[in-house]
């Protein structure tokens, strides 16, 4: 048997192969983290919710079934954190915020069924910022704890980063998971928009949402991918698609090396001086593969468009938390409510149809010529102190444009905190960005050695 003691350390693909081949039980696994959890957690604070006898049962239970020789899935045994957006029907979801304390929903979310179905047992709940928006919860960042972890997705990040787990889910309406995975040094992915349904997720806005992927390996993260896309009648924004092989294709060779368009966007003066100078060695090692590319004209005003779309129907999502404990939100997202309750129907209109133009715009981009976009996930690595979770506008328009976006650990500032490089993909394309962001990595590291 492999050493359980140093099972949290494992990938979750490496830890699926263990238990498929006997090697490691699946209980070992989610002991292992759980140990870890007890070690780290005081200081990360890291979760909302976890309750160890009941993920032991599970593990135990995922073991039986391997005992008893019945068809095991790709994530069997595996122990996931979920953001506590998202609905479990044997745990609370609590969404961050006092006025859905005690809330447990009775059914999962679709992409908590796809987990069980791939045999993953479910940990916990990680921490949310009060309602996915920006007021911070109780996790610090595991690299210095006086600093941010970000958010929305704190705890997911967090969770991952410390070794508490090796998968997590989160969402992102603007940089909640990207500017996260950056400040925690960690892989986040946010799909193409509607590639993975949010049936079961706390509705911020349903342009804007996306379900999102944290792990310590690029092979994770198009595992955990592979079980969670497709289609959900529940789901609007979802589509009939054939089952995408994510971890085949992003394990393949690129038929050509990748061509990159090094975007700084108009919010670069935001960049650290360290961030800036980190690009320039990173644009300099990548040499012939990587252009500086100005975005179209109108770029600069899809931040506002952003900003209107997202507070409009954030504000028609949470009308029930407006009128009956609107006094108990804090001042940041009540702020955003009001905001939102007084956007013009023309703006909001006239938002939305800028985005499928934007969208043209990109796709004549990358087919013409670049395989992807490399910019920062955020001005800097994480800002110290924890009343805020960051600057996230350097994932804004990414996420407005419903574009896929990956966060790459693979620098750090002078202080030892990871400094998150942020790599943009065509429209439905996830895996293939994906297999650039595996090509860039290994350039990266052979240029180090």
């Amino acid at each position: 048997m492999a050493d359980e003691r140093q099972a949290a350390e494992l990938s979750a693909a490496a830890a699926a192969r263990l238990i498929r081949e006997g090697a490691l039980t699946s209980e070992g696994l989610v002991r292992a983290c759980l140990e870890r959890c007890r070690e780290i957690e005081p200081r990360v604070q890291a979760w909302a919710f976890l309750d160890e006898e009941h993920a032991l049962a599970r593990a135990r239970a995922a073991d039986e079934s391997t005992r008893e020789g019945h068809p095991v899935g790709a994530l069997h045994g595996i122990p996931v954190g979920i953001k506590d957006i998202i609905d479990t029907a044997d745990m609370p979801t609590e969404n961050g915020t006092v006025l859905h304390q005690g809330r447990t929903p009775r059914e999962d979310a679709s992409v908590v069924t796809r987990l069980r179905a791939a045999g993953a047992v479910i940990l916990g709940k990680t921490v949310t910022t009060e309602c996915a928006y920006f007021h911070p919860g109780k996790t610090r960042n595991p690299h210095n704890p006086e600093h941010t972890p970000g958010g929305s997705s704190s705890g997911s990040a967090a969770a991952v980063a410390a070794g508490m787990v090796p998968l997590a889910l989160g969402s992102q309406t603007n940089g909640s998971v990207i500017r996260p995975a950056a400040f925690c040094g960690v892989y986040g992915f946010k799909p193409t928009h509607g590639l993975i349904p949010r049936t079961g997720i706390l509705a911020l806005s349903r342009t804007l949402d996306h379900v999102g992927l944290f792990a310590r390996t690029l092979e994770d993260i198009a595992l955990a991918a592979e079980e969670l896309a497709g289609y959900d009648e529940h789901d609007p924004d979802t589509r009939p698609r054939a089952r995408i092989p994510f971890r085949e294709i992003a394990a393949e060779e690129p038929p050509m090396p990748p061509m990159i368009a090094f975007v700084k966007t108009p919010y670069w003066e935001r960049a650290s001086e360290e961030t800036r100078e980190a690009f320039a060695e990173l644009v300099g090692a990548l040499g012939d593969r990587v252009e500086e590319v100005e975005l179209f004209r109108t770029a600069a005003e899809a931040w506002e468009w952003h900003r209107t779309i997202m507070e409009a129907e954030m504000a028609a999502n949470f009308e029930r938390e407006w009128q009956y404990g609107r006094d108990r939100l804090s001042e940041k997202l009540r702020a955003l409510l009001e905001r939102g309750r007084d956007v013009r129907a023309l703006d909001y209109q006239r938002s939305l149809s800028r985005i499928l133009v934007a969208q043209e715009s990109f796709e004549e981009l990358f087919t013409q010529r670049y395989d992807a976009i490399l910019t920062p996930a955020a001005p800097g690595t994480a800002p110290k102190g924890l009343d805020s979770t960051g600057d996230p506008s350097f994932c804004t328009l990414w996420t407005l444009f419903g574009l896929p976006a990956l966060s790459l650990p693979l620098m750090r500032g002078a202080e030892g905190l990871p400094l998150g490089v942020q790599l943009v993909g065509r429209r439905n394309f996830d895996a293939r960005l994906l297999r650039t962001a595996r090509w860039l990595v290994s350039r990266i590291a052979a240029e180090e050695d």
